[in-house]
C-alpha cells in the first residue's frame, strides 16, 4: 500500500515537474530565445505604421500649361455583410426598402457596370462562408472622376436618411489618379498610367524615375480602439513628391498641328498621319502628333492597338523625294551642283536598271534648278550617283544622322535602315527609294541642319526638370551632334529649296507658298511596296520645310501613309497645304514678323514703328497699362482679374506700334471670349491662344462672324473671315 502511494506520489510529482519544465522552457522560448519576434508581434497590437502617399510629378508644356497631373479620384466599394443584413431587416421590409436593389441600380446607372455582376458583388462570401465585409467595384468603380463620385455621394447620404442607418454598405474611398488635362493632345508624347499605376509609353515611362516620388510613413503607438496615444513616441518620414517635367512642346503649336491633321485624316482616310514641328536652332520639338490616336484618360477605349503607335519615332519609311534635300546638300558642298547646267530628263540607266522621272517622260532638256523644282529623279541620280563617289554620297547620308537613333527621349526609337550593297542601291537612294528607310524624327533633324547653318542637333523633348521641394531646376541645353555642311552651303541650299515653293508654275511645293513668309521645302512621294512590287496606286506622301528662310524659326514635317482617293500629285497635293496651315499659324503665334514687317524693321526710316514687347506678367492692370502707354504700345485687356496672368505677343518679341498686345487677367479655361468681330486673323489667333481655344478659320481678311462650340471638352472657335469692304 505504502509502495503504491509512493509510486503515485512520484508519478504525480513527475507530471508536475514535467509540466513545470515545459512551462519554463516555453517562457524561455518566448521571453528570451524568440523575444524579437514576439516583441514585434506585441508592437503590432499597440502600434501603427501608416503609409504617406507621394504625389507624382506634373508634366507641363514649355509655357507652363498643365498636360498631365495627379487629380482627386474615388474608388467605390461595397460591404456585402452590411447590405445582406439590411436586406433582411424587418423594419426596412415593412417600409418596402430594398437596400441591395437600390444600390445595384444606382451603381449600374452611375458606373455602367452590368447589374448581374453587381448582384454577385453584393452577395460575395469569404472563404469561411460568411458574407465579405469589403469588395471594390472593379474596374468600373476604380478611381472614378468627381462628377460620378458626387452623384454617388448624394445617393449614399439620401439612402442613409431614408433607412435611418449610419452604414448602408456602400463607400467612396478618396484616392488619386493621373489626369491628362488636354484629353488626347500629344498623347504619344505623354504616354499614360494604366490602372495598376504603371507608366506606359511616352514621357511617363521614359522619365518615370524623375516623375515618381517616394512614399513616406508615420509610426505611432495606439490604444485598443486605434487612437494615437498622446504621450507616445512617433517616427515620421515625410513623403517626397516626384519632380515636375517641362516639355519643349508648345500647347498652341501642338493644337495647330492636330487640328490641321484631323482635316487631312478625315479627307484622305490614310493608314496614319505623322507631323512634327521643331525649332531648327535648338532641336527642341515644338509639336509631335500621330493619327490614329487615343485619350490617355480612357486609353482602353482606343479603336485598335495601332492608335498607340508613335510613328514619329517608331516607324520607318522610304522617304521619297524629301530625301533629295540630302543629295542636294551633298552636291552643293562638293561643288557638283550647277543650277544652270543642263541634262536630259525622262529616264536614265544607272546601277544596271532604268530609272524614270515620276511622270515617266520627263520635260526634255532642262537645267538642274528646274530639275529640283520639278523633283526630277534623273537629275538627282546624275548628281548623287554619276557625279559623286558612291562612298562619298553614303558618308553624307550618315553625317546627316540616318542609320542611327537620334537619341530622342521617347521609347521605342527606330534607327532606320541603310542597306547599300549594289550600285542600284546607291542610285535609288539619291531620290529616297530602295535600301534606305528613315524615321520622321531623323528627317526633321537632318533638314533642321540645313535650316540652321549646317549643325545636326540632338532632338529635345524635355526643356527642364523642377524639384518642387527644393526649388532646384535642371535646365536642358541644346546639344549639337556635329557640323554636317558649311554655313554657306546651307544658305545656298535654302535658296534653292525656296524656289521649289515660290515658283507657282512648276514648283512641286507651290501649295505651301505663303505671301507673308518666305518658306523653303520639298515634297515627297514614295510608292508602297505591295507583294514585292511598287504599287503606283499607293504611296507614302510627305512634305518637309521651314520658315522664314532668312531666319528659320520652325521646321515642319508631315508624313501621310497611304492616303485614299488622292490625285497623283504626291506630297504637294496632300501634305503641302497642311504645312502651310501649321507654319503660318505658328509663326503668327510666335510673334515672328512677316516678310513685310521685317522689311519695315530693316529700313532705318521705319525702325521706330517696332518695339520689343515688355514683360508685364505679374503686374497689376494699372501698372501694365502705364508701362505699355510709355512705349506707345496698343493693348487689350481680357478679363477683370487683379494681375496679368499672360500676354501675347510674349515678352521680347517684336510688336508693331499699330499692333495690339493682349493681356489676360484670369484663368484661360474659365474666361469667355471677347467680341471678335472686325478683328484680323492674327488678333484672333493671339486671343484664342491666350484663352486655350482651338480655331477653325474659313476665308481671308477680317472676322465677319464666329461661333464657339464645346467639342469633347475642348472649346473650339469657328471663325469666318472676309475682306473689308471699301
Amino acid at each position: 500500500m505504502v509502495k503504491r502511494i509512493k509510486l503515485r506520489t512520484i508519478f504525480i510529482g513527475g507530471i508536475f515537474s514535467l509540466f513545470f519544465v515545459i512551462l519554463i522552457s516555453r517562457l524561455f522560448w518566448y521571453q528570451v530565445w524568440n523575444v524579437d519576434f514576439w516583441m514585434e508581434e506585441a508592437k503590432a497590437s499597440w502600434s501603427a505604421n501608416k503609409v504617406l502617399d507621394s504625389k507624382r510629378g506634373t508634366i507641363y508644356d514649355q509655357q507652363g500649361n498643365v498636360l498631365a497631373m495627379d487629380a482627386p479620384a474615388y474608388t467605390v466599394a461595397v460591404n456585402p455583410k452590411v447590405i445582406q443584413t439590411l436586406r433582411t431587416d424587418s423594419k426596412l421590409i415593412e417600409k418596402n426598402i430594398d437596400v441591395e436593389k437600390l444600390i445595384v441600380e444606382q451603381l449600374h446607372q452611375a458606373l455602367g457596370k452590368p447589374q448581374d455582376e453587381l448582384y454577385e458583388l453584393t452577395r460575395k462570401k469569404s472563404t469561411d462562408g460568411e458574407y465579405a465585409i469589403h469588395r471594390e467595384v472593379r474596374n468600373e468603380g476604380w478611381k472614378i472622376d468627381q462628377e460620378p463620385a458626387d452623384k454617388l455621394s448624394t445617393f449614399i447620404s439620401d439612402l442613409k436618411k431614408k433607412t435611418g442607418k449610419a452604414d448602408i454598405g456602400l463607400y467612396l474611398m478618396p484616392d488619386s489618379k493621373r489626369f491628362y488635362a488636354k484629353g488626347n493632345m500629344a498623347a504619344h508624347v505623354l504616354g499614360y498610367l494604366d490602372k495598376e499605376e504603371k507608366p506606359v509609353g511616352g514621357v511617363e515611362v521614359m522619365f518615370d524615375d524623375v516623375l515618381s516620388g517616394q512614399d513616406g510613413s508615420v509610426y505611432f503607438e495606439k490604444d485598443r480602439l486605434g487612437n494615437k496615444l498622446p504621450s507616445a513616441s512617433e517616427m515620421y518620414k515625410p513623403a517626397k513628391d516626384g519632380k515636375n517635367v517641362y516639355l519643349t512642346i508648345d500647347q498652341t503649336i501642338q493644337q495647330y498641328i492636330e487640328s490641321s491633321m484631323q482635316k487631312v485624316y478625315n479627307q484622305y482616310r490614310p493608314q496614319s498621319i505623322t507631323a512634327i514641328a521643331a525649332d531648327p536652332k535648338t532641336g527642341n520639338i515644338l509639336g509631335m502628333a500621330n493619327m490614329p490616336t487615343f485619350d490617355p484618360n480612357e486609353y482602353w477605349e482606343a479603336e485598335s492597338l495601332s492608335a498607340f503607335y508613335n510613328h514619329a519615332v517608331q516607324s520607318r519609311y522610304e522617304p521619297g523625294s524629301t530625301f533629295k534635300i540630302v543629295t542636294l546638300a551633298a552636291a552643293v558642298q562638293e561643288n557638283i551642283f550647277n543650277p544652270n547646267a543642263y541634262f536630259q530628263s525622262g529616264s536614265i540607266r544607272a546601277g544596271g536598271r532604268r530609272i524614270s522621272d515620276h511622270n515617266n517622260i520627263g520635260w526634255g532638256t532642262i537645267n538642274y534648278l528646274e530639275g529640283l523644282k520639278r523633283s526630277s529623279n534623273v537629275a538627282f541620280v546624275k548628281l548623287g550617283y554619276e557625279q559623286m563617289e558612291k562612298e562619298t554620297f553614303k558618308s553624307y547620308i550618315e553625317l546627316f544622322g540616318f542609320g542611327v537613333p537620334t537619341g530622342i527621349e521617347l521609347p521605342g526609337e527606330n534607327k532606320g535602315y541603310l542597306g547599300f550593297q549594289y550600285p542600284a542601291d546607291y542610285a535609288a537612294a539619291t531620290y529616297g527609294h530602295g535600301q534606305v528607310t528613315v524615321t520622321p524624327i531623323q528627317q526633321i533633324m537632318a533638314v533642321s541642319a540645313v535650316a540652321n547653318g549646317g549643325k545636326l542637333m540632338k532632338p529635345n523633348i524635355v526643356q527642364k526638370i523642377e524639384d518642387p521641394v527644393s526649388g532646384t531646376v535642371e535646365q536642358r541645353k541644346p546639344e549639337m551632334v556635329r557640323q554636317v555642311i558649311d554655313e554657306s552651303t546651307a544658305k545656298q541650299v535654302s535658296e534653292y529649296l525656296e524656289q521649289v515653293i515660290s515658283d507657282q508654275k512648276i514648283g512641286t511645293g507651290k501649295n505651301a507658298y505663303m505671301e507673308s513668309y518666305r518658306a523653303a521645302g520639298k515634297t515627297g512621294t514614295a510608292l508602297k511596296v505591295v507583294d514585292g512590287k511598287y504599287d503606283r496606286e499607293r504611296a507614302v506622301v510627305s512634305f518637309i520645310g521651314y520658315a522664314p528662310v532668312e531666319d528659320p524659326q520652325i521646321v515642319v514635317l508631315i508624313v501621310v501613309d497611304d492616303p485614299k482617293d488622292y490625285i497623283y500629285a504626291g506630297g504637294g497635293m496632300v501634305a503641302a497645304p497642311m504645312f502651310k496651315d501649321i507654319v503660318y499659324k505658328s509663326l503668327r503665334y510666335m510673334g515672328v514678323p512677316t516678310t513685310q514687317e521685317r522689311n519695315k524693321v530693316s529700313s532705318k526710316s521705319n525702325e521706330s514703328n517696332f518695339v520689343k514687347a515688355p514683360d508685364v506678367k505679374g503686374l497689376k492692370p494699372a501698372e501694365a497699362k502705364k508701362k505699355l502707354a510709355e512705349q506707345g504700345i496698343l493693348y487689350e485687356m481680357i478679363g477683370n482679374g487683379s494681375t496679368i496672368k499672360d500676354q501675347v505677343p510674349k515678352a521680347g518679341e517684336w510688336v508693331a506700334t499699330d499692333q495690339h498686345l493682349y493681356l489676360l487677367t484670369g484663368e484661360a479655361g474659365k474666361m469667355s471670349l471677347p467680341d471678335l468681330k472686325g478683328k484680323s486673323l492674327r488678333d484672333v489667333m493671339e486671343i484664342c491662344s491666350l484663352l486655350d481655344r482651338k480655331v477653325h478659320v474659313e476665308g481671308e481678311g477680317y472676322v465677319t462672324s464666329y461661333e464657339e462650340k464645346n467639342e469633347g471638352g475642348q472649346r473650339t472657335v469657328y471663325v469666318k473671315l472676309a475682306p473689308k469692304s471699301k
